[in-house]
């Protein structure tokens, strides 16, 4: 009864919108969440981020047809992902909390088979696997461990520690809602009434891509209790545009901004000291590695590459000068990329010039086979 009483719905289910109506890729991720096989409540809250193409008229639709479940709001502003998930988050009114992508679907059954899992085990966190498509069908795809067993049951400091190194996403996941909004200001009724500007909770970094790695460890460390399904329920649409495959000056800057906010997320809740080598090992992969070995194949794509790398790699060496002593660099590095940043540590015209030489050659060689 207690459960009833504190929250009226059992699940929102929380959807960024932003130009999503091309191919039909934003019907088939509704559709996957109106048609769910569940029998308790649940809300659809779908966030439209200023779109200018006709998501905007398709979640009208799905909201006067499915009026007992699903909900459609409209940004005044594009603050990318994190602010309309933001805004989502000070509408719900679920006991759990999911987000979905809004090109991405899942099975009839999954939110039945996560909030059962969390029932039956008592978890406050439940995960599953998913596939990787280019299709829209529930054809098997290729499966991806989001997850894994050892990571799961009742949480101590081994099981936090590999959470932290790896989390999955977010995406493929159920919260209990506290593990989300706990230490964070709620938005008063008339703010949400009005819809203006202060109608969010600011959980997530705005106006950046790569929010959910900002927060991820934090959400880890809250939960108690993880339970991790390893089945593939949720399918993750690939194609060309989505941000994992942009390379672009925006997409670097906002990855080395979600690094920097992994460190001030780490300060303000107190766990840095504790889990160190695993904060710096995933601030040194999210801020530098990727980010570096994004860019330095692109150069035509950065007129000011050189400028740019080598201030990536100073800003890395003055936040954590012993990066490279870190146990889980040492282990998970590949060897070229250890041999590139030591280099790079040393001397960054040296590193520049061998770089480009290596890579003009290995591509000259790849066109005469």
């Amino acid at each position: 009864m207690e459960k009833e009483e504190k929250y009226s719905l059992k699940l929102s289910i929380i959807v960024p919108v932003f130009n999503m109506a091309d191919n039909d890729k934003l019907k088939w991720c509704l559709d996957s969440l109106v048609n769910q096989s569940i029998s308790y409540s649940y809300e659809i809250i779908a966030v439209d981020d200023c779109s200018t193409d006709d998501s905007p008229l398709i979640l009208k639709k799905y909201a006067d047809k499915y009026a007992d479940r699903f909900v459609a709001l409209f940004s005044k502003k594009n603050h990318h992902q994190g602010g309309a998930k933001n805004i989502g988050l000070a509408f719900a009114k679920g006991e759990w909390i999911s987000f979905i992508d809004a090109d991405d679907w899942v099975t009839p059954d999954y939110y039945d088979t996560m909030i059962k899992k969390a029932e039956e085990t008592g978890a406050d966190m439940v995960g599953c696997d998913y596939q990787m498509t280019m299709h829209h069908n529930l054809e098997p795809g290729k499966y991806v461990k989001n997850n894994f067993e050892t990571q799961s049951g009742i949480l101590d400091k081994d099981k936090y520690k590999l959470l932290i190194l790896d989390p999955g996403s977010l995406a493929v996941k159920i919260f209990r809602r506290e593990i989300i909004l706990d230490g964070y200001e709620k938005c008063t009724q008339s703010k949400m009434d009005r819809f203006d500007e202060l109608a969010r909770i600011k959980v997530f970094p705005e106006d950046i891509f790569y929010e959910d790695n900002a927060v991820v460890n934090t959400w880890m460390l809250r939960s108690r209790h993880f339970e991790y399904i390893p089945k593939a329920n949720y399918y993750y649409y690939q194609h060309t545009d989505s941000t994992v495959h942009t390379i672009s000056s925006k997409n670097m800057q906002d990855r080395m901004t979600a690094g920097r906010i992994i460190l001030d997320e780490a300060r303000r809740w107190k766990y840095l000291e504790e889990y160190y080598p695993e904060i710096e090992y995933k601030y040194t992969v999210l801020f530098y590695i990727n980010t570096l070995f994004s860019v330095m194949p692109k150069e035509s794509r950065f007129p000011d590459c050189y400028r740019f790398t080598k201030a990536l790699g100073r800003e890395m060496k003055e936040t954590f000068p012993d990066f490279q002593e870190n146990p889980y660099y040492q282990e998970r590095t590949n060897p070229e990329e250890k041999k590139l940043i030591a280099m790079q540590m040393k001397s960054h015209a040296l590193f520049y010039l061998y770089y480009r030489a290596l890579w003009t050659y290995r591509n000259w060689k790849k066109k005469r086979k």
